[in-house]
């Protein structure tokens, strides 16, 4: 008589080292003239709001966290569109960001955790030397001469951190018109933010469902009713429409195909430096329509 499968009587889903990988569906269709389209598109709208400049340095950081994103799903053999960027003239930024497909079957907790983790990291690579060039060239004025109804920008502490490195403390009187590239730069680290919240299918929702599995629908749950009620508390809208749309998309981040694989402490060191980006670059009020700091 056969002895039985070891592997069968383990409780774990698998064992380490060995990955499992189960068969992907067909890779979405790739139409490349449509990728092509809203890119330029996006160039268009980005450049009305703030100028070319503006436009480089925003969607460099925005293809460069969306293809960190293509690339580590290529290594893990998921299949994925390329980006779709989302032109918008009536925002901002001129742009909603960028998306891409990509099935919903992730082997393992390492792949979801290295294509969650991967874009983020590759889009602040860009973004923290571009702000920091774009602080440098911007203007120090008087407070005074910022004319009243400016749009004022929290400075997240990544970004204060390069402004006192760049021209060090302005004092009380002083404030600092952004340069193109800096305003640029400050979009990417608030992109970042967002995409780093550990809820649904965020990426900080991706990264938090591959470190702590089920547990991390507590973690989506307590965030998702604190912005909510920071929101009626303050009567703040600034949250409101991230949340219902993260509430029709969903909270909670279903399974990986195989959770039982353990993700490595190299992963978890990473996972609390990816938390302390988050809170260098999040800012519960990002905007402020008011007359100007």
């Amino acid at each position: 008589m056969e002895p039985a499968e070891p592997y069968l009587l383990n409780p774990e889903v698998s064992t380490f080292p060995e990955p499992v990988f189960l068969p992907q569906p067909a890779a979405p269709p790739q139409r490349v003239w449509l990728h092509v389209l809203l890119f330029v598109l996006t160039v268009i709208t980005t450049t009305s709001v703030a100028g070319p400049v503006f436009s480089a340095g925003l969607l460099s950081i925005l293809t460069a966290h969306e293809f960190g994103h293509y690339f580590t799903a290529r290594k893990y053999r998921v299949p994925v569109t390329l980006p779709y960027f989302i032109p918008f003239p009536f925002s901002l930024f001129g742009t909603l960001g960028a998306v891409i497909r990509m099935s919903p079957r992730i082997p393992h907790r390492r792949a979801l955790f290295d294509i969650a983790a991967a874009g983020p990291l590759a889009g602040l690579v860009l973004a923290i030397p571009l702000s920091y060039l774009g602080i440098l060239h911007s203007a120090i004025v008087q407070k005074s001469a910022v004319p009243r109804g400016s749009i004022t920008l929290s400075e997240p502490l990544l970004f204060k951190g390069l402004s006192l490195l760049a021209h060090g403390s302005l004092g009380n009187n002083l404030d600092m018109v952004l340069h193109p590239l800096a305003f640029a730069g400050w979009a990417g680290m608030f992109v970042t933010a967002l995409n780093l919240l550990p809820i649904g299918q965020l990426d900080g929702g991706h990264i938090s469902q591959a470190l702590f599995g089920s547990r991390s629908r507590m973690v989506a749950g307590t965030l998702f009713v604190g912005l909510g009620v920071y929101c009626i508390v303050k009567w703040n809208p600034t949250w409101i429409p991230l949340l219902v749309l993260l509430f029709i998309m969903g909270v909670k981040h279903p399974p990986s195909a195989d959770d039982g694989l353990p993700i490595g402490r190299s992963r978890e060191i990473l996972g609390i430096l990816l938390a302390l980006i988050f809170v260098a670059c999040f800012s519960l009020v990002p905007i402020d329509l008011g007359p100007g700091r």
